[in-house]
């Protein structure tokens, strides 16, 4: 189980990836805007530094909806490797059995 310090921490930077989002886009949008004069993409690139650090996604860590666990996690699912493979056992999981050849 993870510190549930770090988990409450995902968790706020969740909130401000989706609160910042919209500013965000049309901050990226502009720099990336070959149309754009420099001086506008200066004053984009200033406002986007201004930003709280944690609105960025890529600080956003994905974790195990169950235990927290941040490395070895199943997207499609959600889930660590190791409460994939536990439910999986358990039949928890619909349409996921365990293979043997």
């Amino acid at each position: 189980m993870a510190k549930t310090s770090q988990v409450h921490r995902d968790r706020k930077r969740e909130r401000l990836i989706a609160r910042y989002a919209a500013r965000r886009g049309e901050l990226r949008k502009v720099l990336k805007d070959a149309e754009v004069s420099l001086d506008e993409k200066l004053e984009a690139q200033a406002a986007l530094e201004k930003l709280p650090r944690n609105s960025c996604r890529t600080r956003l860590t994905r974790r195990c909806l169950l235990t927290g666990r941040a490395r070895g996690g199943y997207q499609k699912f959600g889930l660590s490797r190791i409460m994939l493979r536990q439910l999986a056992l358990e039949g928890k999981i619909p349409g996921m059995t365990k293979s043997s050849w």
